[in-house]
C-alpha cells in the first residue's frame, strides 16, 4: 500500500499532491494541507512513583529502609540519600547511649514562639523526644551550659533555617555556636522554612552543603512525620 508523503513533503500545491503515490488523483482535497493538520504519535512521560511526599526535583518517590510498615510517607531519592547517614548515626548513638533524647532543635530566638514551636509541637505529637530551649532552658540556668548538655544528650540535631536564623548566624550568637557543634558531627538535618538553600549558602556554605528537608516541598506536618520515622527505633 502506498504511503502518503504529506507529513514529509506537504501538499500545499496541486503538483505536490499529484506527486504523492497515495493521493495521486485526489489532489483537490489537499491544496490546504499544513503540517499542523497531521497527527503525529503522542508521547506521555512516565508517571512518578507514589504521588505524595517531598520534592527535591526528582519527580519520584522511594521508601527508605527505616520507613515503618504500612507508612504512606513518600521520600524523594535525594532525601533518602541525605538522611541515610543520619539514620546510621541515630542507630549507633542509640546502641551506645539508649537514654539520649531523639533530637536537639536548633532555631533562632525570634522563632521560639512561631515556626520553632510549631515544629516542636508536631514532633512531640509524633512521639519524638525533643530538646527545646523554650521548654528545657530553666530560669537561672546558664544558657550555654544547658545547650551543651542538650547537644551532648541528643542523638541528632535539627536546624530550623528561617530568615531569622540567617540574620542571626553572621552575628555569632547562640545559634551560631550550636551550629558549630552540630556541623562537626554527622548528625545534622537542616529544615529550610520560608527561605531557600541559595540564601543559606550566602550565609553558611558549610550548612548549605548538608541536604535536608524543605517546607517548600513538604508541609511542616510532613517534615515532622519524616523526622519521627527517621529517629524511631
Amino acid at each position: 500500500m502506498s504511503r502518503c508523503t504529506a507529513p514529509v513533503y506537504g501538499h500545499r500545491t496541486t503538483s505536490a499532491a499529484e506527486a504523492c503515490p497515495a493521493c495521486r488523483g485526489r489532489s483537490r482535497g489537499y491544496g490546504s494541507y499544513s503540517p499542523s493538520s497531521y497527527s503525529y504519535p503522542s508521547y506521555s512521560p512516565p508517571q512518578s512513583v507514589g504521588g505524595s511526599g517531598g520534592g527535591g526535583g526528582s519527580g519520584s518517590s522511594v521508601r527508605p529502609r527505616w520507613s515503618r510498615a504500612g507508612s504512606s510517607i513518600a521520600y524523594t531519592p535525594v532525601q533518602v540519600q541525605s538522611l541515610t547517614p543520619i539514620r546510621q548515626t541515630v542507630e549507633t548513638r542509640a546502641a551506645e547511649k539508649p537514654d539520649l533524647r531523639d533530637v536537639f532543635l536548633c532555631h533562632a530566638w525570634d522563632d521560639r514562639q512561631g515556626a520553632a514551636k510549631e515544629l516542636h509541637d508536631l514532633l512531640v505529637a509524633a512521639g519524638v523526644k525533643v530538646w527545646f530551649s523554650e521548654k528545657d532552658l530553666g530560669l537561672g540556668v546558664p544558657m550555654m551550659r544547658a545547650i551543651d548538655k542538650g547537644l551532648l544528650n541528643s542523638r541528632i540535631g535539627l536546624v530550623l533555617v528561617t530568615p531569622a536564623l540567617l540574620d542571626r548566624v553572621p552575628k555569632e550568637g547562640v545559634a551560631d555556636k550550636e551550629l558549630s557543634v552540630l556541623l562537626a558531627r554527622n548528625q545534622l538535618v537542616p529544615i529550610v522554612h520560608n527561605t531557600t538553600y541559595d540564601a543559606l549558602r550566602n550565609v553558611s556554605p558549610m550548612l548549605a552543603s548538608r541536604s535536608g528537608l524543605d517546607t517548600a516541598e513538604d508541609s511542616m506536618a510532613v517534615v515532622a512525620a519524616k523526622i519521627a520515622e527517621l529517629v524511631a527505633l
